[in-house]
């Protein structure tokens, strides 16, 4: 499972990731992201996780179907998650 430090779970960080973000698609999958930090960090504090959220269309099945598929998504993000560059939010 991804870990807690780098799961998006905010209504706002989720609206500021669609606001702010780019978006890429495919006719199953559309991804929204933020890369680059907007906010320079104080010296000596490292940098913020990377951090993903999962939001699947009621279109893709039950409430069962939807979970077992951010719970997917979730596991696949897990090893790649470190390849992002960290977001400021």
């Amino acid at each position: 499972m991804l870990p807690t430090e780098n799961r998006l779970r905010r209504r706002e960080d989720f609206a500021t990731a669609v606001r702010r973000g780019r978006r890429a698609g495919r006719p199953s999958l559309v991804v929204h992201f933020r890369s680059g930090a907007t906010d320079p960090h104080a010296p000596g504090e490292s940098a913020p996780p990377t951090r993903a959220g999962f939001v699947v269309s009621k279109a893709v099945g039950g409430a069962v179907v939807r979970n077992k598929v951010k719970r997917r998504l979730r596991h696949l993000m897990r090893d790649r998650v470190d390849l992002f560059p960290p977001v400021a939010w």
